[in-house]
């Protein structure tokens, strides 16, 4: 279908969503948020669709936030909705079962980082800037920034980062564990291809098996995660995807996985 607010590409089995609004930096307006939740569940239930990268238009901004002038207006009731529809937002990408990449090339404040940590794998630009800003509005993050910055660098970079508003950097952001990689801009799009182009040929059904076990079981108690694992490792034995990894190894060759 078309987006107004969206562009669609695909490179094999790579899915790329590049939200497209570069005149207002990306910003998330509701109908971008809409937008955005129905093209990753398109992702989701196209089987072609390996892993998904998540991108920002123009050179400035991955996403620099909500949209400040709609939310402007909103009554206490309307910001519950928006928070809401956020928040459906980043879960789906997150529990997508399927590998998603936020390509970070500039900004990626209040709601624009948010939407990177609901990403499984974050690659950014030395020139990225990060930072949950929401404090300087009177606000506090709404899509789940609180919760995922606690889980992802920590109770005092949490607080720090939405107590103080202030952005750091892209090394910053990498020694607290919010981004994966930090390399050159000239070097942002080989890197973010090599890894997509990595995790679109492993075993799909092995990928989702560890997003389960890291996501759903890394917020239960460590015996329920380890039993959440077990269960999912003896599930993979009685796949195809297994026989065939399996097989490929001991013939030296590579494996060619079909998701089943």
């Amino acid at each position: 279908m078309a987006y107004r607010n969206l562009l669609i590409s695909r490179r094999d089995a790579v899915h790329t969503i590049t939200v497209n609004r570069p005149d207002k930096l990306n910003a998330l307006n509701r109908e971008t948020l809409n937008e955005l939740t129905l093209a990753f569940a398109q992702a989701a239930q196209d089987d072609a669709v390996r892993a998904v990268v998540l991108a920002g238009a123009g050179e400035k901004a991955f996403v620099a936030g909500a949209d400040i002038a709609e939310m402007h207006g909103y009554t206490p009731v309307q910001a519950q909705g928006f928070s809401r529809a956020g928040q459906r937002l980043m879960s789906s990408i997150e529990r997508l079962g399927k590998p998603v990449i936020a390509r970070i090339q500039g900004f990626a404040l209040g709601g624009g980082m948010e939407l990177a940590m609901a990403c499984h794998l974050r690659v950014a630009s030395e020139k990225a800037k990060f930072g949950q800003p929401e404090i300087n509005l009177g606000l506090i993050p709404g899509f789940g920034g609180t919760q995922r910055l606690l889980r992802l660098a920590g109770r005092a970079a949490a607080l720090e980062l939405c107590l103080t508003g202030a952005p750091i950097d892209a090394q910053r952001a990498f020694a607290l564990g919010v981004v994966n990689r930090v390399v050159t801009p000239e070097a942002l799009d080989q890197t973010v291809d090599a890894l997509a182009d990595q995790l679109a040929a492993a075993a799909p059904l092995a990928a989702a098996g560890i997003l389960d076990a890291v996501l759903q079981g890394g917020e239960t108690g460590l015996d329920q995660g380890l039993e959440f694992e077990t269960q999912a490792f003896a599930l993979a034995f009685s796949t195809e995807d297994m026989r065939e990894g399996t097989s490929a190894f001991l013939e030296k060759r590579k494996a060619q996985f079909q998701g089943r």
